[in-house]
């Protein structure tokens, strides 16, 4: 019993270790409770515990241990959704520790059935993993580690041909390569090295080459006209406080754009944020169901109608549809309205919602959930269809909103319908966290590389932010406190991208070599047993 106590205790020590190692490698590359801009160097090195771990666990083990590494590692690098409620920080974690119940077993079978080149194969399944996880009910895009260099301008702009993905992959291949070199232990390094050098080289002749394509690609926006605009962050969450804090967001924000237009009277728009204004202005227009609704919403047509710019504002929208049984039923969207020449638009209607919070299509299925997600504060939306450009003054333009920025597929649409700058308009201040805030405007830099169209960010708390169409911050406003950022927009629409024409190519190339190096891998491995 002791020998096996003394085998088995030290052995655990160390996975267990590398499972508190490799989470917080992987947090402190994005931005985090350490540091608020990330340390995107260790991006490269914060996978090695993963794939020495993966190794050194045996089948009965590679299950506990990729269920372990998940949750522990989405717990740290989204502590912060305990912003929005304490049980979010148990459900996310927990769908991805079930992911790496997948992820860790598909990348043992690689390290057992290709031991000599399963880090190759274990750099295209990495990349399949961080592709699918972004699709569907539950797709979501934090923690893809491409975006851990978002300050790297250079090696962004690769982002313009293959997405997010083609930067991931040149972030994963360090770890998964020095991984499976020190698996057997340090002495195996040399060794590994000399009989895998070839790679090493192709790995750095292609770093180089990304970051020489992402200089030489850099796109010269100085003959652009600009678009002068008023980004209003008004530091109050709209939807904590019912009709009051209805109100104060609408007071702070007409203040606010008084300051700003007093300051810079060449200001040409004038952006609030997501749900800046709540109750839906066109519905309340037309029914007036609610008197205090009504009376804000005319308070705020008041104030546009004292305006000489157009103002661009986050708002719920609503409708009136019949159901299955035909009847009346109200449905609301989380929307986008543009206020010019005193008209209001069509609304652009949120078309990716957030699972569980905004969205939850399981509810005949699951009416103890829906019902209990409701009740903690859940705002089911429905489901936009369009992919919304509006123009004022000449400048088209699109507003994905909150998250939606977060998926390149929806700013590549947006510019494939004709939008030249992209206006994202964002509530972050429910998390209480710069570090939310900040992964969140990570993701938004790649938009703009992947499209060559400059993004705007107009936040109620953080990040608001205007980034160029090389994916270059070129001014941020302090998250958290109130205020308003003014600065000029390229608007540049002379480079028509890879990524816009083909999309998420380069994301397929690698689900597909995953696919068929696993296939190849186990029907070698049965020859080999013939």
């Amino acid at each position: 019993m002791t020998s096996l106590e003394d085998r088995f205790l030290p052995r655990l020590g160390v996975n267990m270790a590398l499972v508190a190692v490799g989470a917080l490698l992987f947090s402190l590359s994005f931005s985090s409770f350490v540091s608020k801009w990330g340390w995107f160097p260790l991006a490269y090195i914060a996978l090695i515990p993963v794939f020495v771990l993966v190794h050194r666990s045996n089948w009965a083990e590679v299950f506990f241990y990729g269920f372990l590494y998940g949750f522990v590692t989405y717990a740290l690098h989204n502590y912060w959704l305990t912003g929005f409620h304490p049980l979010a920080l148990i459900v996310v974690p927990l769908i991805y520790a079930t992911y790496f119940l997948v992820v860790f077993p598909l990348l043992k079978l690689a390290d057992t059935l290709a031991p000599r080149y399963g880090y190759l194969l274990q750099s295209a399944i990495w990349l399949a993993y961080e592709y699918f996880r972004t699709q569907g009910f539950l797709g979501y895009s934090y923690g893809i580690i491409g975006y851990t260099q978002y300050l790297f301008v250079p090696l962004v702009g690769l982002a313009s041909l293959t997405g997010v993905w083609g930067v991931s992959l040149l972030v994963v291949f360090p770890s998964a390569y020095l991984g499976n070199a020190v698996k057997n232990g340090l002495g195996g390094i040399g060794e590994f090295v000399s009989r895998n050098r070839i790679a090493a080289v192709v790995w750095v002749v292609c770093f180089v080459a990304a970051i020489g394509y992402g200089a030489a690609a850099r796109v010269d926006y100085s003959d652009a006209p600009t678009w002068r605009v008023a980004l209003i962050q008004q530091n109050s969450d709209p939807w904590v406080g019912g009709q009051q804090a209805y109100q104060r967001s609408l007071d702070i924000s007409t203040r606010l754009s008084r300051e700003a237009l007093a300051e810079d009277p060449d200001v040409e728009v004038v952006v609030w944020s997501e749900t800046s204004v709540v109750p839906p202005i066109d519905f309340h227009f037309r029914h007036r169901t609610s008197r205090d609704s009504y009376e804000l919403v005319e308070q705020l047509l008041r104030f546009l109608e004292t305006q000489d710019v157009p103002y661009v504002i986050g708002n719920s929208s609503a409708r009136l549809l019949r159901d299955e049984r035909g009847e009346l039923e109200r449905v609301d969207y989380n929307a986008v309205i543009v206020y010019a020449d005193g008209e209001f638009s069509e609304p652009y209607r949120k078309t990716h919602l957030v699972p569980f919070t905004e969205h939850f299509p399981y509810r005949r299925q699951l009416p103890w959930l829906h019902d209990l997600l409701i009740e903690y504060g859940s705002n089911h939306w429905g489901t936009g269809q369009e992919y919304t450009v509006f123009e004022l003054d000449g400048v088209r333009f699109s507003t994905p909103i909150c998250f939606e920025d977060t998926f390149g597929y929806i700013s590549r649409e947006f510019v494939r319908n004709g939008a030249e700058v992209i206006v994202n308009l964002t509530n972050d201040l429910w998390s209480k966290s710069v570090a939310a805030s900040m992964q969140h405007m990570q993701m938004a830099v790649f938009r703009a590389a992947e499209t060559r169209r400059s993004v705007v960010r107009s936040t109620n708390g953080g990040m608001t932010t205007i980034i160029d169409p090389n994916g270059r911050i070129t001014d941020i406003y302090p998250p958290f406190v109130e205020g308003y950022l003014i600065g000029d927009v390229p608007v540049f629409t002379e480079a028509w991208t890879l990524y816009l024409e083909w999309g998420d190519w380069f994301a397929w190339m690698m689900v597909g070599l995953a696919v068929l190096g696993l296939l190849a891998a186990i029907v070698a491995a049965i020859l080999r047993r013939e």
